[in-house]
């Protein structure tokens, strides 16, 4: 069974994350500490709220370290919700610019449609060879956010393998809904409340570790 640590940095209620990814087969830890967020096979990066404080709460724990050092030996890590826009350069909100973990170029901004926040179910456009979509490329999805990164900016001139990326569009404003970029992975959508389809896909990230 795989091992899997879900980063507890004070984001809000991360039960269902816990329970989703144990029904997904994973032994599932809830945990702060660094040694076992660096140990486990796979760690998960939830977060709600605005990105500013998550972004606090993952210092305080040492998050952007802990996702550092993982990457760079090939553990995976999955980032959700605002778990994946800290992922990036900087969030703008309020007028408020914060850095985030840089891992992929890019800003998250307030989404450029009539009725914000997102919320409730959607659809994607799956990227093609997506793993973790494998079956569920017709599925929704259950959003709730108000910001996103509108625009993928980054460019590996075929010297690395290129990330999938998944979009999705609300209100006529197209955004990013998931990247797959090797051991890095990250959905802007919640799977664990996603029903069926969210379930597959965190079975397909757990079985991947």
């Amino acid at each position: 069974m795989k091992r899997v640590a879900v980063l507890d940095y004070g984001s809000g209620n991360l039960r269902s994350a816990v329970r989703a990814l144990e029904r997904a087969g994973a032994e599932v830890t809830l945990t702060a500490e660094r040694a076992v967020a660096e140990d486990a096979d796979g760690l998960v990066v939830p977060g709600v709220g605005a990105y500013a404080a998550c972004m606090a709460g993952l210092r305080s724990v040492h998050g952007p370290e802990i996702i550092g050092r993982r990457l760079a030996g090939g553990r995976p890590v999955l980032g959700i919700c605002v778990g994946m826009q800290v992922l990036f350069s900087r969030g703008v909100e309020h007028g408020v610019e914060t850095t985030g973990c840089d891992e992929w170029p890019g800003v998250v901004e307030r989404l450029h449609a009539a009725v914000v926040p997102h919320m409730g179910w959607n659809t994607v456009s799956a990227a093609e060879g997506s793993q973790l979509f494998a079956g569920v490329e017709g599925e929704r999805f259950y959003f709730v956010h108000s910001y996103a990164v509108r625009d993928w900016t980054l460019v590996t001139n075929d010297r690395t393998r290129p990330p999938l990326v998944t979009w999705a569009e609300h209100g006529g404003d197209r955004f990013v809904a998931a990247v797959e970029n090797g051991p890095l992975s990250a959905t802007q959508f919640h799977p664990e409340k996603s029903g069926d389809a969210g379930a597959a896909l965190l079975r397909s990230w757990v079985l991947s570790l």
